[in-house]
C-alpha cells in the first residue's frame, strides 16, 4: 500500500480522448480539468501539461487509467499511437510517484464509488447480496474487466476478451457476418461491438441485402438512428444492442458475475433511447443451461462519463480499501 501525495492529477485515456482532473486533497472534491483528444498530442505528457497549463495547480502524484494493456509501469494504446511510460510522465511532469491502471480496470474498481443516479437500471431485479461484479462496454474499442471483494479490499481482474473470436448466432447475424470487413484479419466482439464496429455493421448489413456500402461514420448512424428508429440506420443500431446484450450474458458468465453488471464506454449512452430494454434482457439470458444465472443478475448502464474519474480519486484518498499491488506497479 502507498499514501499518495497530494495534489493527485488524474487521468483517463482512451483511443479518442484524454480527460483530466486534479485532486487537491483527501478530503476534497474532484477538480475536472479541460480535456483534450489523443491525436491532437504528440504524447500523454504534452496532453497532460495543456490540461494544467493555468491551473495554478502542480501535481505531486498522478493515478492514470488507459486503454491497453498495463505492463509494469507503461502501457501502449490499442487504438491510438501513443506509448505511456510511467517514470517518463515522472520526470516530464516532476512527480513524485503514480500509478498506470487499463481503463476497464480503473471502471471496475470505480464500482464502489458509483451512486445510484448515475447509471439507469435495464429491466427490474433484484439487487444481489454477493458475487463478483462487471463492467463492460464500447468506445473507441471494447473493454472488459471484473470486481471481487477480498478479505475486506477491492480487486479488480482486467481482461482482453474482447479480442477473442466473435460467432454468428441469430439467422439475421449469419447474413451478415460473411460482409462484415474484418480487423486485422478476423472477425473479434471488438469488431463490431465499439464506435468503428457500428459502422462495419452497418455497412455489412447493407451489403448483406445486395445494396452498395454505404460510406457514412458511427456519429451519423447514431444521428439517423435516433431521427428514424425504423430507418436502415435504426435496424443497426437494434441489432448492436442485441450484440451488446449477448456477448453482456457471454461474459456474465465467464465471470459468474452475479454481483452485478454495469455497461460502460461511450457509444451506448447516445443511444440509450434506442434501447429495448425487454428485448435486451431477452437476449441476455438466453443462455441455456444456466440461463437462470443470467437471469438473476441486474444489468445497469452507467451514464456519468467521469464516474472513473471519481474512483481513481477514491483510489488516492483510500488505497488501502483496494487490493492493487502498489510495490510492483506503482512507480516514482
Amino acid at each position: 500500500m502507498t499514501d499518495w501525495q497530494f495534489p493527485v492529477l488524474i487521468s483517463d485515456v482512451g483511443g479518442t480522448n484524454a480527460r483530466f482532473a486534479v485532486v487537491p486533497d483527501a478530503a476534497s472534491p474532484v477538480i475536472l480539468l479541460p480535456a483534450g483528444t489523443t491525436e491532437g498530442f504528440p504524447s500523454f505528457e504534452a496532453a497532460a501539461k495543456a490540461a494544467l497549463a493555468g491551473t495554478g495547480v502542480t501535481p505531486k502524484s498522478c493515478v492514470l487509467c488507459a486503454a491497453g494493456p498495463v505492463k509494469g509501469a507503461s502501457v501502449k494504446l490499442t487504438n491510438a499511437d501513443w506509448i505511456i511510460d510511467g517514470r517518463q510522465v515522472a520526470r516530464a511532469l516532476n512527480l513524485k510517484q503514480g500509478l498506470i491502471l487499463n481503463d476497464f480496470e480503473a471502471l471496475a474498481l470505480s464500482i464502489p464509488s458509483i451512486r445510484p443516479d448515475w447509471a439507469r437500471e435495464i429491466g427490474n431485479v433484484e439487487k444481489p447480496v454477493h458475487g463478483a461484479r462487471l463492467v463492460h462496454g464500447p468506445g473507441t474499442g471494447l473493454g472488459t474487466a471484473a470486481l471481487i471483494a477480498v478479505d475486506g479490499k477491492w480487486l479488480a481482474i482486467a481482461s482482453e476478451g474482447s479480442h477473442s473470436d466473435f460467432a454468428a448466432v441469430y439467422p439475421d447475424e449469419k447474413l451478415v457476418w460473411p460482409h462484415v470487413e474484418p480487423k486485422l484479419g478476423r472477425l473479434t466482439p471488438e469488431t463490431l461491438i465499439s464506435g468503428p464496429g457500428l459502422r462495419r455493421l452497418h455497412r455489412a448489413r447493407i451489403a448483406a441485402t445486395g445494396r452498395a456500402r454505404p460510406d457514412i461514420d458511427d456519429p451519423e448512424i447514431v444521428s439517423r438512428a435516433l431521427a428514424n428508429p425504423g430507418s436502415d440506420e435504426g435496424e443497426t443500431v437494434a441489432m448492436f444492442w442485441r450484440l451488446v446484450a449477448r456477448y453482456a450474458g457471454d461474459l456474465t458468465l465467464t465471470f459468474l458475475a452475479t454481483g452485478g453488471v454495469f455497461l460502460a464506454g461511450g457509444v451506448l449512452p447516445r443511444i440509450a433511447g434506442l434501447l429495448d430494454e425487454a428485448e435486451f434482457r431477452r437476449v441476455f439470458k438466453n443462455k441455456a443451461p444456466y440461463a437462470e444465472i443470467v437471469e438473476q443478475t441486474p444489468v445497469s448502464l452507467l451514464l456519468k462519463p467521469d464516474a472513473v474519474t471519481q474512483g481513481m480519486a477514491d483510489i488516492a484518498r483510500r488505497p488501502e480499501l483496494y487490493a492493487i499491488d502498489y510495490a510492483a506497479r506503482a512507480w516514482s
